[in-house]
């Protein structure tokens, strides 16, 4: 999953692509590059942003969303937590709503996604972004995340989204300290099987990741992105959402063709 913020103040790439015709040619260049989802979001969700007003996000990102439909061939999605926003990206062409809000924001939200019949994202997120990195507490961040998300897909499911439109996110660095954030990600496969439904994971360039390194630029976190992006995949998340497209696809390639070699090594080995 690509991301386009047509944010002025996201944290990594706020401002870059403001204007319609940059974020639609930044969308364009994701999906050359071998994106299987662009995202599209109008409101900054990074630590301390300042909520934005309805009318103002869905100015920023229908025309984006209107214009990469008729671009592009790869699924888009919005990144909204407003029912009314999701509504009217549908309308422009988006397939996907990635709600960080897992749909708790705005209680229409999960109504808009199960009449349009299009995919939903439930992102896991303790608080609100002004306010969740304040003091995140948990007892087993682990434990407690299976089981808030499996709260909000059974209110997904119990709207009418369908089971197979169903997407989970574990929030990385939403209400989340670097030890919950490191503990979620050595324990992918309890989350996976705890859940039933695929797994996205974002870590790009994300502010732990910085700590981690000692690197305060979020473009300079990009390798450290492509070793969760590796350690993701091989632990069976299905979708990473990334600012480097081009990094992930490589790595995907690479996985995929050591996962085929595996598979035809054993294939011979039990064939004797």
């Amino acid at each position: 999953m690509g991301v386009v913020n047509v944010t002025p103040d996201s944290f990594s790439d706020g401002g870059q692509f403001v204007t319609p015709e940059a974020a639609i040619a930044h969308g364009v260049r994701l999906a050359d590059a071998g994106a299987a989802v662009v995202d599209i979001g109008g409101e900054s969700t990074r630590p301390g942003a300042a909520p934005v007003d309805e009318s103002v996000e869905r100015e920023r990102v229908v025309p984006v969303i209107a214009g990469l439909a008729a671009a592009i061939d790869v699924p888009i999605s919005v990144d909204t937590t407003k029912a009314a926003v999701a509504a009217a990206a549908i309308e422009a062409g988006a397939g996907i709503v990635n709600d960080v809000s897992a749909g708790q924001a705005d209680p229409d939200m999960l109504g808009v996604v199960a009449d349009a019949g299009v995919g939903f994202v439930a992102m896991h997120m303790r608080g609100e972004p002004r306010t969740m990195q304040r003091d995140p507490q948990y007892g087993d961040v682990v434990t407690e995340v299976i089981a808030d998300l499996a709260l909000r897909l059974d209110a997904a499911r119990a709207a009418g989204i369908a089971d197979d439109a169903l997407m989970a996110d574990p929030g990385i660095g939403f209400g989340k300290t670097i030890d919950h954030n490191l503990a979620l990600l050595a324990h992918l496969p309890e989350l996976i099987a705890g859940l039933g439904v695929p797994v996205l994971v974002g870590t790009s360039r994300k502010t732990f990741l910085g700590r981690l390194i000692d690197e305060d630029e979020p473009a300079a976190r990009d390798d450290a992105t492509l070793a969760t992006v590796v350690w993701a995949l091989e632990r069976g998340v299905t979708m990473v959402r990334v600012h480097d497209v081009v990094g992930a696809v490589q790595v995907a390639a690479i996985l995929g063709a050591l996962a085929r070699a595996t598979v035809a090594r054993r294939e011979v080995v039990e064939s004797r």
